[in-house]
């Protein structure tokens, strides 16, 4: 994967989660963008990617590293 895409992703991220995803490996940086990119292609974000691409983006990116961090943090 294209490292702008990972620069791309943490950029869409608030500054607390792209703290805490700027410490994580260089490859699961590369499959959180990827799963990111996914989440900009679903249905969902449609009428908010409309009405504002990078709010749209940062939705995608905050859904993407909630789910991937755990609870007790």
């Amino acid at each position: 994967m294209p490292i702008d895409a990972v620069a791309r992703f943490l950029a869409a991220l608030s500054p607390e989660h792209r703290e805490e995803v700027s410490s994580r490996p260089g490859d699961e940086q590369e499959r959180l963008a990827a799963a990111w990119e996914a989440e900009l292609e679903g249905d969902d974000l449609d009428t908010l990617d409309e009405l504002s691409p990078p709010a749209a983006e940062s939705e995608a990116a905050r859904r993407i590293v909630e789910a991937t961090t755990p609870e007790s943090e």
